[in-house]
């Protein structure tokens, strides 16, 4: 079955972002650090149109995500860091240039209107109707495929309070930020409960995937 899923990476101390995130440095001071795991993979190299990258467990689970997504939910953070109308987002074209990594439908999540963005291989839906909108949307255009959600802490904090996320895939890096934003706050009164379904090790991180039991 067609599962809602969400990869994040996080250090040893539970921040899945360093402090004081900005538009220059939108994953905080250090946060940068979390993905040098990924960044490495032959598989993300690969989507994002560059050679070389290593082969190992690491690279295959990154294949396995991308090769199972079939559409992906995000928060307006990750589409373009900005905030507010789009006139005034200084990076409203997005992070991604001409030709995004996706190469599926990609459901924005915004309080602002604003026509479908169209790029090379990706068109951008911008959704301002809610969270279950947006989900419903991506799983119409995924068809069989999983839907993925991107972004940070806020966004999988929305879903996870809603009960709407069936995975969770946590990325551990062995390292330490010291502060930052935490993925597993802001969650209400009623917090899901994980069950363990997978863990692979490698020497640059450790993935360990949980089912969301409602």
């Amino acid at each position: 079955m067609a599962r809602f899923t969400f990869d994040i990476s996080t250090s040893l101390d539970g921040f899945v972002a360093g402090p004081d995130p900005s538009l220059e440095d939108p994953l905080g001071k250090g946060g940068e650090q979390l993905h040098e795991w990924v960044l490495a993979t032959r598989a993300w190299r690969e989507s994002h149109g560059r050679e070389g990258g290593e082969d190992g467990p690491d690279s295959e689970l990154t294949a396995r995500s991308i090769r199972d997504a079939g559409a992906t939910v995000m928060g307006r953070r990750m589409f373009s860091g900005g905030e507010g109308p789009w006139e005034s987002d200084p990076n409203a074209d997005a992070w991604w240039g001409d030709e995004p990594p996706f190469h599926h439908p990609v459901f924005v999540l915004t309080h602002h209107e604003r026509e479908p963005l169209v790029k090379k291989g990706t068109t951008f839906t911008f959704v301002t109707d809610g969270i279950e909108s947006a989900l419903e949307q991506a799983r119409a255009a995924a068809g069989e495929k999983n839907v993925a959600l991107g972004g940070g802490a806020s966004v999988a904090q929305q879903y996870l309070s809603a009960g709407l996320l069936d995975e969770l895939r946590l990325h551990v890096a062995p390292l330490l930020l010291g502060g930052g934003t935490r993925l597993f706050e802001n969650l209400g009164p009623d917090v899901p409960h994980l069950e363990q379904v997978e863990v692979i090790e490698s020497p640059a991180v450790t993935h360990m995937t949980y089912r969301v039991v409602r």
